[in-house]
């Protein structure tokens, strides 16, 4: 009895999942700039997962009867000189652009923060040599970047995601060869060495989850980015091939009937700037309130 009246205590002191995740969702719950964001995000990811419920159009089916129609009945927001349905086609391409954009901040994130993590925590000719390399890549504008890549492999969907992790994995590089170099210097960092862990151990078990704070709110504003370069490259004619319901290629395409058509660059442009938008004002809300809490 003895024993089991030490155990319980502890056992019961235990905070609940309900707890641990209000402490979890503190920060968000009391920034009104973040969840003003995040409801502008979720509207379009349940309109990504909603799409086939939401219209009953195909994105890529025309109607030559119904070209460059504004907002009706049969059609809320118009039709573009295809005689597409705009809704339909900002409906799919939510889908495209939430994927290819967290997917391209992922994929620099893994890029960026293995090589931070490298400069930072050896130093020395690794650093030297890695960041020249990345300083080298930064001095290019990201536009330009982007066309150079996408001009040498081609314009897909996988392709943009590649253009994308090369031109955001040196920023993400440097910010966690910062957070590195100092974390490096803590005492428990200096304990992990004395116990003789690998170096591999200490960078991806002590020192990364240290500084994941930073680096996940930068991801966020990334992700921003992102959408905001998918939607470029689309109107450059470097995105996704048509006919893919790309909106920066949508708004490319109604530039050339602008004063007849109005609506086919309005939405999709609205649609962009909305996203975009909702993870910056999501990030800096929450960025706010996290260094509020420490």
């Amino acid at each position: 009895m003895a024993v089991s009246e030490k155990v319980m205590p502890s056992i019961s002191a235990r905070p609940s999942f309900w707890l641990r995740l209000r402490d979890a969702l503190a920060p968000l719950l009391a920034s009104k700039v973040a969840l003003v964001g995040l409801a502008l995000v979720l509207f379009w990811v349940l309109v990504a997962i909603f799409a086939p419920f939401l219209t009953p159009y195909s994105p890529r089916e025309q109607d030559a009867d119904a070209m460059n129609l504004g907002p009706s009945a049969g059609h809320p927001l118009g039709t573009d000189h295809l005689g597409r349905d705009l809704w339909s086609r900002l409906v799919y391409g939510s889908r495209l652009i939430l994927v290819l954009a967290p997917l391209s901040v992922l994929c620099s994130l893994a890029v960026g923060t293995t090589l931070g993590l490298l400069a930072g925590y050896f130093g020395g000719l690794i650093d030297e040599v890695v960041m020249r390399l990345l300083d080298a890549m930064m001095a290019f504008p990201a536009v330009l970047l982007y066309l150079i890549i996408i001009a040498a492999v081609g314009a897909s969907a996988t392709n943009v995601v590649i253009a994308i992790t090369i031109a955001g994995a040196p920023g993400i590089a440097r910010l966690v060869r910062s957070l590195t170099m100092d974390i490096r210097t803590r005492d428990y960092i200096a304990a992990a060495q004395l116990r003789g862990e690998s170096p591999f151990y200490i960078m991806w078990v002590e020192i990364l989850p240290n500084a994941r704070g930073p680096i996940i709110v930068d991801a966020m504003l990334r992700v921003g980015y992102a959408v905001f370069a998918i939607g470029t490259l689309g109107f450059l004619g470097l995105g996704l091939p048509p006919p893919a319901p790309d909106w920066g290629s949508m708004v490319c395409a109604g530039r050339r009937y602008i004063w007849s058509n109005p609506w086919a660059v309005l939405w999709p442009s609205l649609a962009i700037s909305s996203l975009v938008v909702g993870l910056n004002l999501f990030a800096d809300g929450l960025r706010e309130e996290t260094m509020r809490y420490q």
